[in-house]
C-alpha cells in the first residue's frame, strides 16, 4: 500500500539503481491488518454500549503503522533505491488515487442532485410521476429546498447562508492554492526560502480553514438548529462538508510533514515528487470546495 502510494523522492539528484526496487519482507501490512480489525471491533463494541478502549488501541496501532511504514519508504527514497520507472509508477498511483477520491465525492454530489431534482419534486407532486406519489404518500407536502422532509420530520432549522463563514473559507482555500503554487515555483527554481514560506503559509491557511469550519458547525448546531437529523438537507450538508473537512485535515497533515522534510533538506529542484503529490491532492481539495460552495451553500 505505502509503496504503491509512496509520496517520496529523496534529495539525491538521481536514483542509484535502474531497476524496479522490490522491498524485503515487511511486518507493516500485518500491523495494519491488526490495527484495522481492532479499530472496527472497538467501534462496534462502543456502539453497542461498551467502552472505547479497543477503539483507542486500534487507532493507536494505525497511527503507529502510518508513521513506521511511511518512515520506511522515506528512508528507501533517501538511499536512492527508487528508479525513474518507479517515479512514473508513483505518479500513476497518485493519479488513480485522486480519481478514486473524485468518484467518492461524485457519489455525494449525485445524492444531492437526485434529491433536489427528482425526489423532492416527486414528493411535492410537481411532475407527472409525482402526482401519484404525493397523493399516496404525503398529500400535503410542498416541494421546496432546503427541506426537512415530509411532515417536517427533521424539525425546524435555518439553512446555512453562503455569504458568511463559507465565503471567507472559500477565499482562504483559493489563497492556499496560490501559496502552494508559489511554493512549487520556488522549489523548481531553487529558491529555498520561497518554497518553505509558501508551504508554511499553505499549512497555516489549511488550519485556519478548519478552525472556521468548526466555528461554522457550532453556529449550525447552536443557532440554526441544523444537525445531521435535519432531514435530507442536514444529512447531505454535513456529509459533504464533513468529508471535505476530513480531506483538508489529511492534506494539511501531509503538507506539514513535507514542510518538516523540506527543512531537513530532503528535496531538490529535480527530485521532489512527495511535494508534487501533496500539491495535487491540495488542488483537488480546492476544486471540491468550489463545487460545495456553489451547490451546497449558494444554490
Amino acid at each position: 500500500m505505502a509503496h504503491a502510494h509512496a509520496h517520496t523522492q529523496g534529495h539525491s539528484d538521481h536514483a542509484t539503481t535502474d531497476h524496479y526496487y522490490v522491498p524485503h519482507q515487511s511486518y507493516w501490512p500485518i500491523i495494519a491488518s491488526i490495527g484495522l480489525f481492532t479499530l472496527m471491533f472497538g467501534g462496534a463494541t462502543m456502539l453497542n454500549g461498551g467502552g472505547s478502549t479497543w477503539l483507542l488501541v486500534g487507532l493507536s496501532l494505525i497511527v503507529f503503522m502510518i508513521f513506521g511504514w511511511f518512515g520506511t519508504v522515506i528512508h528507501e527514497s533517501q538511499k536512492g533505491l527508487y528508479s525513474d520507472q518507479m517515479d512514473r509508477s508513483f505518479r500513476w498511483g497518485m493519479g488513480w488515487f485522486i480519481f478514486s477520491e473524485v468518484m467518492f465525492f461524485a457519489a455525494f454530489f449525485g445524492a444531492l442532485f437526485y434529491t433536489r431534482q427528482y425526489s423532492v419534486p416527486w414528493l411535492g407532486g410537481e411532475t407527472a410521476h409525482g402526482v401519484l406519489t404525493q397523493s399516496m404518500l404525503w398529500p400535503h407536502y410542498e416541494a421546496a429546498w432546503p427541506t426537512n422532509g415530509p411532515a417536517e420530520i427533521g424539525g425546524f432549522f435555518a439553512p446555512m447562508h453562503a455569504w458568511g463563514l463559507p465565503a471567507i473559507n472559500t477565499l482562504i482555500l483559493l489563497s492556499s492554492g496560490v501559496t502552494i503554487t508559489w511554493a512549487h515555483w520556488g522549489l523548481v527554481e531553487g529558491k529555498r526560502q520561497q518554497w518553505l514560506k509558501g508551504l508554511a503559509a499553505t499549512v497555516a491557511l489549511g488550519a485556519l480553514f478548519l478552525s472556521l469550519q468548526a466555528l461554522e458547525y457550532h453556529e449550525a448546531y447552536q443557532e440554526l438548529n441544523l444537525t445531521l437529523g435535519s432531514g435530507i438537507y442536514g444529512s447531505t450538508f454535513f456529509m459533504l462538508t464533513g468529508f471535505h473537512g476530513l480531506h483538508v485535515t489529511i492534506g494539511a497533515i501531509i503538507l506539514a510533514v513535507i514542510l518538516l522534510r523540506g527543512l531537513a533538506g530532503h528535496f531538490t529542484p529535480e527530485r521532489h515528487f512527495a511535494f508534487e503529490a501533496a500539491a495535487w491532492y491540495w488542488h483537488f481539495v480546492d476544486v471540491v470546495w468550489l463545487g460545495l460552495f456553489i451547490f451546497v451553500y449558494w444554490m
